[in-house]
This record gives C-alpha cells, sequence and structure tokens, in this order.
C-alpha cells in the first residue's frame, strides 16, 4: 500500500472517539397483552455492564484505561458471580428464548406448555438474566414459571427479573417484588445495589440514594462496602453527581465509616474522569495520611489521567511511586504509561517502555499497540503510523508482522485496529485481505462499526462483488440475532 493512499484513507476513518400486591397479576396481564402490540427485541446489541453488587474485581474495573475504546471487548458471560451456565442448561435457556422472541402470540402460557420444558431454578435465572432487555417478556416468563412443577423461587432469579423491569423503569413493581423476596427471606443487599444502579442510569440519582437508605428499613445493616457500590454507582452518572458524591462520602465518615482502598479508588477514578486531577490527587494524599496503601490500579488510573492532560512529570511521578511500593509494574500500568508519553507526543518514549514490556514479560498487548496507533493517528504523524500500517500488512515472505506476532502470542486486536486496518485495506483496492481481516473480526465476535462495514461494501460493490458482500452481510445479521446474556441500558 502506497503512501498517498495511506494518507487518504486516515483522512476518511479516523473518528475522535407498597402498591396493592394484585398489581403483580394484573402486570402479568398486562405484559402478555403488550407482548402483541410492542416490538421487544432480544437481539439488541447491549452496552457492557458490571456484575450487580460489588463486583470481587472491583479495583480492576475501577482502573480501567482511558484507552479502553480502543481494545478489544468481550461481554460478560456472568451475572451475580455466579459460573456460567452447564452447556445443557445454556442450549434450554437459549430455545426458551427463541422461543418467545419468535412469536407474537399474547398467550404465552399455551405456547410454553406446548414446549415440553422442564422447568428448574437454574433454567428460570438463567432464561431471566437473557431476557435481560425485554422486561415485559421476562415478567410473563416469570409468571408462567412460577406455576410449574419444578420452580423454585431465588433471590437469582429476582435480581435477573428485577434488572430486566429496571430497563423498562417499572419501579413500583420492582418494590413490590421486593417485598416479596423479604417475605420469602430471600432479599439480599446485591438486590438494593442493582436497583439503586437502574435509578443511576434512569438519571433519578435522589431516587438511588433513597433505594440504598431503604436498606436499614428493610434488617439490614450498613457497612463500608454498601457505601462504596454506592459511590460506585453515582461516579457513573454526569458531573453534577460529584456533589452528591462528596455528600456520600461525607456522611459515610461523619457516621464512623473508614474509608478503604476501595472507597479511594473509586473516588479518584471519578475525579480524574471528570477532569479534576487536583482533587484526585488530594485524596491520593489523604490516603496515605490514612495509612491506607494504594492499590496499583490506584496508581493506573491517575498515570492514565495526568498522561492524558499532558501532566507527565506528575504522571511518571506517580509511575515511580508505584514501583517504590513494592508492585512489580503490570500490562495495565505499562499502558497508562505509554499512554501519558502518546498525549506528550513522545513515542520515542513510548516505544521505550514497550521493550521494557517485553524485557519484563509483561506485553505488549492489543491495548499498547491500539494506544501508540491511535496517537499517530490523532497526530497526523502519517509517517510513523504508516511504519507501523507497514509492518502490520507486509507482504508474505517478510519479517513476522506485528499482527502476526499479536496473534502467535494470543493477543487479539481491538475493535478499532481491526478498523483501522481494514479501511486502510479498502482504501488501497487491497480487498481479499480487507475481507480475511473482517473475517477474522466476525469469529472474533468484534462488531464492525457501521461505517467500516460500509466502507468495504462500497469497495467490494464497485468491484462487482456484490455476492460477498451479501454473505457478509447475513454474517453480520446472524451475529446480531445471537441472544445475548446480559444487556445494556433502555
Amino acid at each position: 500500500m502506497g503512501l498517498a493512499r495511506f494518507l487518504n484513507s486516515l483522512s476518511k476513518t479516523f473518528v475522535e472517539p407498597k402498591i396493592p400486591s394484585r398489581c403483580m397479576r394484573l402486570f402479568a396481564t398486562h405484559s402478555q397483552k403488550s407482548i402483541k402490540n410492542q416490538n421487544f427485541n432480544l437481539n439488541s446489541l447491549p452496552d457492557l455492564e458490571f456484575s450487580f453488587g460489588y463486583p470481587p474485581n472491583v479495583n480492576l474495573i475501577i482502573s480501567r484505561s482511558i484507552h479502553e475504546d480502543f481494545a478489544s471487548k468481550k461481554l460478560p458471560s456472568e451475572h451475580y458471580g455466579k459460573n456460567p451456565a452447564e452447556p445443557k442448561l445454556e442450549e434450554e435457556a437459549a430455545r426458551v428464548c427463541q422461543l418467545l422472541s419468535s412469536r407474537s402470540d399474547p398467550h404465552v402460557d399455551k405456547l410454553l406448555e406446548n414446549a415440553n420444558i422442564e422447568v428448574s431454578p437454574s433454567l428460570v435465572a438463567e432464561v431471566l438474566k437473557r431476557l435481560s432487555n425485554a422486561g415485559v417478556i421476562a415478567m410473563s416468563f416469570f409468571t408462567w414459571a412460577e406455576k410449574q412443577k419444578g420452580f423454585k423461587y431465588s433471590t437469582e432469579s429476582y435480581n435477573a427479573l428485577i434488572e430486566a423491569l429496571g430497563k423498562i423503569k417499572q419501579f413500583r413493581l420492582i418494590w413490590n417484588l421486593v417485598n416479596d423476596m423479604k417475605n420469602r427471606k430471600l432479599l439480599s443487599k446485591d438486590t438494593f445495589a442493582l436497583i439503586s444502579r437502574r435509578y443511576a442510569r434512569a438519571r433519578k440519582v435522589e431516587e438511588a440514594i433513597r433505594a440504598f437508605e431503604r436498606m436499614e428499613e428493610f434488617g439490614f445493616k450498613l457497612e463500608t462496602p454498601d457505601f462504596n457500590r454506592l459511590i460506585d454507582t453515582l461516579r457513573w452518572g454526569k458531573e453534577q453527581n460529584l456533589l452528591r458524591l462528596d455528600e456520600i462520602y461525607r456522611e459515610m465518615t461523619d457516621e464512623g465509616f473508614q474509608p478503604d482502598v476501595v472507597t479511594y479508588g473509586i473516588l479518584i477514578h471519578a475525579y480524574c474522569k471528570a477532569k479534576k486531577y487536583d482533587r484526585a490527587i488530594e485524596l491520593f494524599h489523604e490516603m496515605e495520611a490514612k495509612n491506607c496503601k494504594p492499590s496499583p490500579h490506584v496508581f493506573c488510573t491517575l498515570i492514565n489521567g495526568l498522561g492524558s492532560e499532558k501532566r507527565l512529570s506528575q504522571a511518571l511521578e506517580f509511575f515511580e511511586r508505584s514501583k517504590n511500593c513494592g508492585f512489580a509494574p503490570e500490562a495495565p500500568t505499562y499502558n497508562a504509561l505509554v499512554g501519558a508519553y502518546c498525549c506528550s507526543m513522545r513515542i520515542d518514549d513510548a516505544f521505550r517502555v514497550i521493550d521494557e514490556m517485553r524485557k519484563s514479560s509483561v506485553g505488549p498487548n492489543s491495548r499498547t499497540y491500539d494506544i501508540i496507533l491511535h496517537h499517530l493517528i490523532k497526530a497526523r504523524r502519517t509517517n510513523e503510523a504508516y511504519l507501523v500500517f507497514q509492518k502490520m500488512t507486509s507482504e508474505p515472505g517478510c519479517e513476522p508482522t506485528v499482527w502476526a506476532q499479536m496473534k502467535a502470542k494470543g493477543v487479539l486486536p481491538g475493535m478499532h485496529m481491526f478498523s483501522d486496518l481494514i479501511n486502510s485495506l479498502c482504501h488501497a483496492n487491497e480487498l481479499d485481505d480487507a475481507c480475511k481481516y473482517f473475517q477474522e473480526m466476525l469469529d472474533a465476535g468484534i462488531r464492525p462499526p457501521a461505517k467500516m462495514f460500509s466502507n468495504l461494501k462500497e469497495a467490494l460493490l464497485d468491484m462487482g462483488k456484490k455476492d460477498i458482500v451479501l454473505n457478509l452481510s447475513r454474517k453480520i445479521d446472524n451475529m446480531r440475532k445471537t441472544p445475548l446474556v446480559g444487556g445494556g441500558d433502555q
């Protein structure tokens, strides 16, 4: 591919990145009627979300790189901390969901009874998780299932149903379910964390806080992790939620709860996300003053944030402090450092860090390459970007390419790397290679951006390859129709 074509491709592809108890039965009846008149698509592409409650790997979550958008993403395959379902269970759950999604018949009871479904607690929970984006259907299924032999109420199935109903903002019904859970002694703190989160997603901050406070009404004693959950929920909202976040933090300390490394990690991430880095640094010093040892992920968050604002000297200081604390640098920390150098356009230093990563056997990985490539394109450093692309798309028989090296080490290229490469190949009219990498992208379960697929389609049609376009379109449609566990917001 020539430099002129590569320059042209860059210009075209770069983008900055308590209610009456009968309510439940009434709603169930309404649900069956609604299925007939509404299009509840089980196959819509969900946003990535975290498990409900406070996940065990929270420190990893709070340190997500600012370059996360340039790395490959995987949908969560499990919820509520449970192990993935057994293959046979998954198969049966998929069959039930397919049955429900393929018919608009309001008589759900008859539809399901004729399907020879052997109801079990695990099947009900799995189906409800898969119906996360279809609250009305989820309610109808639950109402049918609870009348079947083998059904047993569980916290897991209740929580899955609450999640689905929360996405269609059926909060009054949710609180009715909470009362049922209490009566059955199935209520958990995770349930309240889930409800708070759904309120926050609906931009109902005060209701989210009230849901947290109601835990005590239902007999739960508040602890530090509970405050952490609430703070974590509020930090994902708009900037004005920082004030409420500070209020919750003060309330937490005023009531004698000691913030821990998770608390500080969440707060520091929130302030870095809002670009209030001085406040984030203040919290770091407060953390140290209280003899609360920072985690590697706290350092990573600060390096990311400061680096993105070209406060390189401070980012480097926190990198050195992390090593002085006895933490051996991990790939996310190294990637944060690479990003900090790139933001200040010290690309040579970024490549020096990559050499250090190799010597330390901690990378580089796909995110590392994505970071550098992104910054080179953003800065229009086309000659250097072209050299990177040359390595990735070199002729057969040459030295192993970066792309091949990554795959050989089990590193999956990210969506943006796939997209940039395929777009460049399209503009270079190297359509066989473009289709090859497009297929690799689909095989990896990465859904192609609409703009990129449009470019590929246009290039193929210009060459008269309509059959290939139809074949690729069918593959994308099949991917979209694959039921997904979990889901995103409405």
